[in-house]
């Protein structure tokens, strides 16, 4: 399985931003897909995920401005980002999870909000 993502780059307070992650290769059928995001010189934390069946979650911090969405046909995730905060300001990483418990990264992409 690859994982390829797109769409980071630099964003105003206030903007818009949407990345996207298309997987490639054997899929199953039921996984969940997510993103994360890693600051410099933290940890990687979950940013926002959703279930082959439509179900999502969110981390407190970006309930109401982001949004997650999947196509299953594409078997694409993305990740809409309304009124982004400095804070926000990360790599962001695309995630797949068989339900195996199998675990898939992608390549990172960075987001940089400026105020």
């Amino acid at each position: 399985v690859q994982l390829q993502a797109s769409g980071g780059g630099l964003v105003q307070t206030g903007g818009s931003l949407r990345l996207s992650c298309a997987a490639s290769g054997s899929i199953l059928r039921f996984n969940a897909m997510g993103w994360y995001r890693q600051a410099p010189g933290k940890q990687r934390d979950l940013v926002a995920t959703i279930t082959s069946g439509g179900r999502t979650n969110y981390v407190d911090s970006v309930k109401g401005r982001f949004t997650i969405s999947r196509d299953n046909a594409k078997n694409t995730v993305y990740l809409q980002m309304i009124s982004p905060k400095p804070e926000d300001t990360a790599v962001y990483y695309c995630n797949l999870k068989e339900v195996t418990g199998r675990d898939y990264w992608g390549q990172g992409t960075q987001v940089t909000v400026s105020s």
